[in-house]
């Protein structure tokens, strides 16, 4: 867990500056790949999720909370459910919370994260469904 903690500071610090190594994409991406039943993980808070909504199917877990500190059990129970080299796309409020978390998770060894660029506010904006909770 301190590991974890250390290389997200230093993502944190870093991360706007370096070539994503993941891979971004947008909505109509989004929806190719839950149409292949790759899962999709929305890593914002629950506030956020019942002011607008998730996208259907997806896992609800937490990422940071509102002073940018880290779930404690987002890493353990992320890791129990997604395997290192198994397809995942995450998704937050507008793609920077992801940026960090898709860096970070690549940094731990996973392969296949897929980041929603503009998150769930471009879905919302470009009319696409969401589930309430």
């Amino acid at each position: 867990m301190m590991r974890f903690i250390a290389i997200l500071l230093t993502v944190l610090a870093l991360g706007a500056c370096a070539e994503p190594p993941y891979t971004n994409v947008d909505n109509d991406g989004l929806k190719q790949l839950m149409a292949q039943g790759v899962p999709v993980y929305d890593v914002r808070r629950a506030d956020e999720w019942h002011a607008t909504g998730v996208v259907a199917g997806s896992h609800q877990l937490t990422f940071v909370d509102a002073q940018g500190r880290l779930n404690p059990e987002f890493l353990p129970r992320f890791s129990a459910e997604v395997a290192k080299d198994a397809p995942v796309v995450l998704i937050c409020r507008t793609g920077n919370r992801t940026d960090k978390l898709a860096r970070e998770l690549m940094s731990l060894g996973y392969t296949r994260i897929y980041n929603v660029r503009d998150g769930i506010t471009h879905w919302i904006g470009e009319k696409q469904p969401v589930v309430k909770i």
